[in-house]
């Protein structure tokens, strides 16, 4: 697949509009700063997902309906988080959290999390979107692929989050060059670990990758075992006002 270094792929496009993809962060009850921040007015955001617990959970979560609530009443697009574990889970799995999503929180989309990325999957993932789609009426989807898939992919869902990674990645990273056939709009990176020091650096590769939806942080994975995308970062209001005022531009 021909790749683009993130240079070259800046004279494409450098002139979008950059906002936030909250790829979801902890319980409510947990993280109810973070939850508070997102119905701040000026905050650009794109979207934020939902994940219960894994999934919907097992009943309407009381902390989740007030949290959504709020993000609605804001006008904030509210996505449910459906792991679809690389192909592994079950049609019919993904099919009933989604209707759980739609009948207790009233989600506007999906987000579609560790999404395969083969053209062999294609076929799947692209029944399931259908179907979600159906369910929805209209909204929106996204396919968290995390990395480049087939470009095919692209005509399944609204976005596709193809950079998911720590910034030691993301700051040597290149875009495939498929992906400039579509607009900025269409794409998602997420990147953990970004230093405050590195954001510019961070968002000029963003446009230059054609990517409108972003979220960076400076917290990490620690090998694995904390979810760094959690917690908002320590840098939250900076970020936010470079964004808001186009700084970054």
């Amino acid at each position: 697949m021909p790749y683009l270094t993130s240079t070259a792929a800046g004279s494409a496009c450098t002139d979008l509009s950059i906002g936030f993809g909250i790829p979801g962060y902890a319980h409510p009850l947990l993280a109810p700063v973070e939850w508070g921040e997102l119905t701040r007015p000026g905050t650009p955001l794109h979207w934020v997902a939902l994940n219960v617990a894994d999934g919907p959970g097992t009943r309407p979560d009381p902390h989740c309906l007030e949290a959504t609530g709020r993000l609605r009443n804001a006008g904030v697009r509210v996505l449910g988080h459906l792991d679809v574990t690389y192909g592994a889970r079950a049609f019919g799995e993904l099919v009933s959290d989604a209707h759980r999503y739609l009948d207790w929180y009233r989600v506007d989309g999906f987000l579609l999390d560790r999404c395969p990325t083969e053209r062999t999957a294609l076929p799947e993932v692209r029944r399931t979107a259908t179907t979600l789609r159906a369910l929805l009426g209209e909204g929106h989807i996204v396919l968290g692929h995390g990395t480049h898939p087939y470009p095919g992919y692209a005509e399944t869902a609204d976005q596709l989050v193809t950079f998911a990674g720590p910034w030691s990645d993301y700051r040597w990273s290149q875009v495939a060059e498929w992906t400039a056939e579509y607009p900025p709009e269409r794409f998602c990176h997420f990147v953990h670990g970004v230093p405050r020091g590195h954001l510019d650096e961070a968002l000029r590769i963003a446009r230059w990758q054609g990517a409108s939806t972003i979220y960076f942080t400076d917290r990490t994975d620690r090998g694995g075992s904390i979810d760094p995308w959690e917690t908002m970062p320590g840098y939250w209001d900076e970020i936010v006002s470079r964004i808001g005022t186009g700084v970054s531009e």
